[in-house]
């Protein structure tokens, strides 16, 4: 089951919160899932990342280490 705040909050482990460009990923994310898209590009790498609804619409975890898994207890 997913977390009451995972949509928005990813957990620690997987961003802290003391990251040097957390806000703007937090803003990326959100504005990926206000657009109805699946992923988007994190600042420092390029990569592709998928949204924390994406995953949530999987139904569970991958165990792949997800940035915004909605699944990890926490």
């Amino acid at each position: 089951m997913p977390r009451d705040d995972a949509i928005h909050d990813p957990h620690p482990s997987r961003l802290s919160p003391r990251h040097p460009r957390y806000a703007e990923i937090l803003e990326r994310h959100e504005d990926a899932i206000a657009a109805g898209l699946p992923s988007y590009r994190d600042p420092v790498s390029g990569f592709a990342v998928f949204t924390a609804v994406l995953l949530e619409s999987r139904g569970a975890c991958c165990n792949s280490g997800c940035r915004h898994c909605p699944f990890i207890d926490g």
